[in-house]
């Protein structure tokens, strides 16, 4: 859970932001308030920060606070409904580099509508599996597992904080989503392939969208 966290300081750091930006952006709700979280340290009191969220929150911000206002900007980034409307066609996510071309080739026919366009949350299914597919942990046929799993239970944990759990044992793959935080257990012999949480992704396809 520890490494899922950031500190204050080390974002400042890594990401080159103020202090004073830092809390005018969440002011101006561009960032939620429930990310600041406090945590007593050997020093004292401590603000932390879901790690992947605010990373992926600040790379957006900073990708687009020259393009629009920082109302506008907490308008788009905190309102997933803004993207709801979102309807793309194959060469328009291959085009923009949403997702690789390969990964629309092998799962885009099997989660299109019927117009051969792709929603917000379609996209969020591609994205996930083009995601494990490009660091190599996963090969196509388990990414088709992957989409089912997502396309069958994903909408139960709308709106919710959840993770994405790929695991492997004996050369079987499976995937399990979570509520987050959760501890899971596995069985000896199960190895974690990668776990993945989908608030990130969320993040990262918003950034790709704007």
């Amino acid at each position: 859970m520890e490494d899922d966290l950031i500190s204050k300081k080390e974002l400042l750091d890594l990401t080159g932001i103020s202090y004073g930006q830092l809390y005018r952006w969440k002011r101006k709700q561009l960032i939620p308030e429930e990310w600041f979280i406090r945590k007593s340290t050997f020093t004292g009191q401590e603000t932390f920060f879901p790690r992947m969220l605010i990373q992926a929150r600040v790379r957006n911000i900073l990708n687009m606070k020259d393009d629009l206002s920082l109302d506008e900007l907490a308008s788009r980034l905190s309102d997933t409904e803004g993207f709801s409307e979102i309807r793309l066609t194959k060469e328009a996510i291959v085009e923009r580099n949403i997702v690789t071309e390969i990964a629309m080739s092998v799962y885009g026919p099997a989660v299109e509508s019927k117009e051969g366009l792709y929603s917000f949350e379609q996209l969020l299914h591609l994205y996930a599996a083009d995601t494990l597919l490009s660091k190599g942990d996963m090969s196509l046929d388990e990414g088709r597992i992957l989409l089912r799993t997502l396309e069958k239970h994903a909408g139960a944990l709308t709106g919710k904080p959840c993770e994405l759990y790929f695991v492997r044992k004996m050369g079987v793959a499976l995937f399990l989503l979570a509520p987050s935080p959760v501890e899971l257990y596995f069985d000896e012999g199960v190895r974690l392939v990668a776990k993945v949480a989908l608030g990130d992704l969320v993040e990262q396809l918003k950034g790709r969208l704007s």
